[in-house]
């Protein structure tokens, strides 16, 4: 079995209409909730063989806030390719995965990241933390699947149980949707 974890950068700025989207920072809720999601995936307690994640300045700033909270330095293995990819972009890699690390996290965009969920649980019925993703994955959600495989090469459809789902608003209300 391996174990991927899905972390979705936390809530970017948009005030500046000319930034390239790559270069968006976090905006204050989003610093709030890369700190708050940090110390959760902490104390939930997987220990990362590797991290991927897209090298966008809102990826970035993202973890280097939440692994500051869970005061536990990580190496993070940075491919443009995760910035806004397909979910089969994301599988792709994955399967390409060098060495076979047990456990993986991952830290991107939606909706590649949504779209992963969706294409390796199966939508039987079986997984209430499924329903939860297909109303949103907001940004900086993160989520746990066991993948019922032996090698990352061998990654495919439905291969997965979602045995974790935590969004930032389930820690602080605070962090959930501005209501108007």
């Amino acid at each position: 079995m391996k174990i991927l974890g899905l972390f979705r950068h936390a809530k970017s700025d948009w005030h500046d209409p000319r930034a390239r989207d790559f270069d968006r920072p976090l905006n204050e809720r989003g610093r709030k909730g890369a700190e708050t999601m940090g110390r959760h995936i902490r104390d939930h307690g997987v220990a990362w063989d590797r991290v991927i994640a897209s090298p966008a300045i809102r990826c970035a700033e993202t973890i280097e806030i939440a692994s500051a909270a869970a005061a536990r330095p990580i190496a993070v293995n940075w491919d443009r390719r995760v910035y806004l990819a397909s979910s089969a972009t994301l599988a792709d890699l994955l399967r390409e995965l060098d060495g076979d690390p047990g456990a993986v996290l991952m830290v991107g965009h939606n909706p590649g990241l949504e779209d992963l969920i969706f294409d390796l649980v199966p939508d039987d019925g079986s997984s209430p933390l499924r329903d939860v993703v297909e109303a949103k994955f907001p940004t900086a959600a993160f989520a746990v699947l066991e993948l019922n495989i032996d090698r990352w090469a061998d990654l495919k459809d439905n291969c997965a149980r979602l045995v974790h789902l935590v969004r930032p608003r389930d820690l602080d209300p605070a962090l959930g949707p501005q209501l108007a």
